[in-house]
């Protein structure tokens, strides 16, 4: 899990800060009371220093995004085992036998936090597991007391690492709501303007053209159908299909194309739902209403739409029994312009990672099979 540029990890690496500060204090303060019990006191002291120095430097290194990477983590836990792996010597064996504490004390879990707040709970553990081994190999007798350093080290990197990836989530969760709530505020804007504009112009051409004969009746019923589907499109509950992200919250494919049945449309769906993410499913509702229209403006008569849930993949098949395609005349339109299918059909199919295969011969009308996977 790699860190973040910023969100609900900055308070941990902070923490950390502060952490590492107060633990080389409290090294400072046992190299003072123990200076006469060393081997070589004037080591410590270069190594407590060193000690110093590198705090300071992890210190303004973690506070930048950018630097949070392999090479200062690595860094990080090299000068740590190091110093830890010179305190036989710089403190001797003597000393360490009477019980004067190690040279790395609390301050040497400053890597393995900083690898739990970097990648998690097993970055953390096998940070720990490395500093651990290093202090134990500084040991000639390993009793329960080593023992439980190493266990609290570990609880360390475990406890730090997986509280590190649940602000990672709930930071991307924060993200994603955000996201959810600027479409649902721009769908609804759109849905005022289309209501304002659009709806109104599409209900007057019906109530104006209900009565009058020829195409101009048919006109108005094709007006009335659009006005329908907008309004039905616009009172769904949720976000635009388009706005949201590709895991997005699932719906069932079966109720956004329940809209599209009517008496020249027959559609058959399995008894239970067809669930998927809301994108792809609003991509495939979307290109199947382009597929009938396309029936109703060129093949007329009626259209028939099956629903096939095939675990891995869903396919959605739009049949009707007009007069066929001909063989050239899509990359025609597409030459002329006219990108009803490219685009509306099969761009959005394809967007979504689907594939879309169409079957027509002349007079035996057409079938057009949009699948995607689940």
């Amino acid at each position: 899990m790699p860190s973040s540029p910023g969100g609900y990890e900055v308070p941990l690496w902070r923490a950390l800060t502060v952490f590492r500060l107060a633990s080389v204090a409290y090294v400072c303060a046992l190299a003072v009371r123990d200076a006469d019990r060393y081997a070589h006191p004037y080591a410590v002291g270069a190594l407590i220093l060193l000690m110093i120095t590198w705090t300071g430097v992890t210190a303004v290194g973690y506070a930048r995004p950018a630097w949070r990477r392999w090479p200062l983590l690595l860094a990080d836990l090299g000068v740590v085992l190091a110093i830890v792996l010179a305190t036989p010597w710089v403190v001797g064996r003597t000393a360490l036998t009477q019980g004067v504490p190690t040279l790395g004390v609390a301050w040497m879990a400053g890597p393995v936090l900083a690898w739990a707040v970097s990648g998690g709970r097993r970055r953390g553990t096998v940070a720990a597991l490395l500093v651990a081994g290093a202090d134990l190999a500084t040991r000639e007798r390993i009793g329960q007391s080593s023992f439980t350093g190493v266990i609290l080290m570990l609880l360390a990197g475990v406890v730090v690492g997986h509280v590190a990836r649940l602000a990672a989530s709930a930071e991307e969760r924060l993200q994603r709501a955000v996201e959810l709530e600027a479409a649902t505020r721009e769908r609804e804007r759109l849905a005022r303007d289309i209501h304002d504009s659009v709806l109104q112009v599409l209900a007057l051409v019906q109530r104006r053209g209900a009565d009058l004969p020829g195409e101009a009746g048919e006109l108005a019923r094709l007006a009335g159908e659009q006005e329908a589907a907008l309004r039905a499109l616009i009172a769904d509950a949720g976000p635009a299909a388009g706005g949201l992200p590709d895991g997005g919250e699932a719906v069932d494919l079966r109720t956004l194309l329940g809209r599209y049945a009517s008496a020249a449309v027959a559609l058959s769906a399995p008894a239970t739902p067809v669930p998927l993410p809301r994108r792809v499913a609003g991509e495939l509702a979307a290109a199947t209403g382009a597929a009938l229209d396309n029936v109703g403006r060129h093949a007329g008569g009626r259209a028939w739409v099956l629903i096939e849930d095939e675990g891995a993949t869903v396919t959605v098949s739009i049949r009707d029994e007009g007069p066929g395609i001909p063989d050239g005349r899509l990359d025609e339109a597409a030459a002329q312009g006219r990108l009803g299918v490219t685009q509306s059909i099969r761009g959005r199919v394809v967007d979504v990672g689907g594939t879309v295969r169409i079957v027509s011969a002349p007079e035996a009308g057409t079938e057009i099979e949009l699948s995607v996977p689940r």
